[in-house]
């Protein structure tokens, strides 16, 4: 009902009465004055009168529904809307939801994460409202070798949603979005299923959005940035929110429809830092060289090997390391 109130104010500059509001919602003042309460402690800011009723002055840079939902243009990603203030991770969540309720396109978003997951079960930094931490819940009817092709479709969003600001970035294959060589975004994608069938995808997704250099342990400050730090501006989390969700419908549905990657693998190509250079590939304690050729139609990364054989590498199957660090 708090967001049914909020959505009064949509168009509104000027006070809302009491009286409208409990008789176009069928609330009593009372009522009214609890959601209120509510929605300035989510950090809207309203001024209000005895006589004349409620203004909203400010609206918080928030993840929740009232705040994303108009946004989307979107048929079923992000229609089934969870928002939290603080868990522990979003895939967990997820996982967690998926059990009993494998709604296909239902995202769960938190402001912060107090245990946010990487890769080869990494910690990710999540502190809070300075990015955006979601996952995104998908049942397609594809087989369970296919869950590295829908982690492309998650990078190849991201990148595009930044494009839309103007942002240049690139790809480091399979999962992650690098500016500056420094890595601003990763996905984690997670699957529940038989060898010929998955019940349920997790594709979590994380994005350094305004977070500032004291967010960041030590280790990771010459790996890790935000889009704040690179370009000392904040940005709106819920216009970037909307804008990854829209690009990953498109690019999901486009891949279910046509069962290709054409639209994904052109941009994953064109942004990829790793195509054209010599590459560490780590396989459990051993390391080789090769040099990225090209990502394959089933969206592997093909490497040559010092001998010059050529290899395919399935994604999670081997980590990929710039020769002289992260990216480079």
């Amino acid at each position: 009902m708090k967001y049914k109130i909020l959505e009064l104010f949509k168009d509104s500059d000027d006070y809302i009465s009491g009286e409208y509001i409990s008789n176009t919602l069928g609330v009593t003042r009372a009522s009214i004055w609890k959601y209120i309460k509510a929605l300035k402690e989510e950090g809207y800011e309203f001024t209000s009168s005895t006589k004349i009723g409620y203004k909203l002055i400010s609206r918080p840079d928030i993840l929740n529904k009232a705040e994303v939902f108009p946004l989307l243009n979107t048929k079923y990603i992000g229609r089934e809307y969870f928002h939290f203030q603080s868990i522990t991770s979003t895939n967990t969540i997820a996982k967690d939801f998926a059990k009993t309720k494998p709604i296909n396109g239902a995202i769960f978003v938190s402001e912060e994460q107090t245990q946010g997951k990487g890769r080869l079960g990494k910690h990710w930094t999540s502190p809070k409202s300075s990015g955006i931490w979601f996952s995104l819940l998908l049942t397609p009817n594809i087989p369970t070798a296919e869950i590295s092709k829908v982690t492309l479709i998650g990078a190849a969003a991201v990148y595009l949603a930044l494009k839309e600001f103007n942002i240049e970035s690139k790809i480091k294959w399979p999962n992650d979005i690098i500016i500056n060589n420094k890595k601003v975004c990763g996905i984690l994608s997670e699957i529940n299923g038989e060898i010929n069938n998955i019940n349920y995808l997790i594709m979590g997704i994380g994005l350094n959005v305004n977070m500032i250099d004291k967010d960041f342990p030590e280790e990771l400050k010459d790996k890790a940035t935000s889009l704040n730090l690179e370009f000392h501006s904040a940005f709106s989390r819920k216009l970037l929110l909307s804008s990854i969700l829209n690009n990953l419908e498109i690019l999901y549905d486009d891949f279910l429809h046509t069962r290709t990657l054409n639209k994904t693998l052109e941009v994953s190509r064109n942004s990829s830092i790793l195509l054209g250079k010599t590459v560490q590939c780590i396989r459990g304690t051993t390391t080789m060289l090769a040099k990225a050729k090209d990502i394959t139609e089933d969206g592997e990364l093909l490497v040559e090997l010092s001998d010059g054989r050529e290899e395919k590498i399935i994604c999670g199957e081997v980590s990929i390391r710039g020769l002289y660090g992260y990216v480079d």
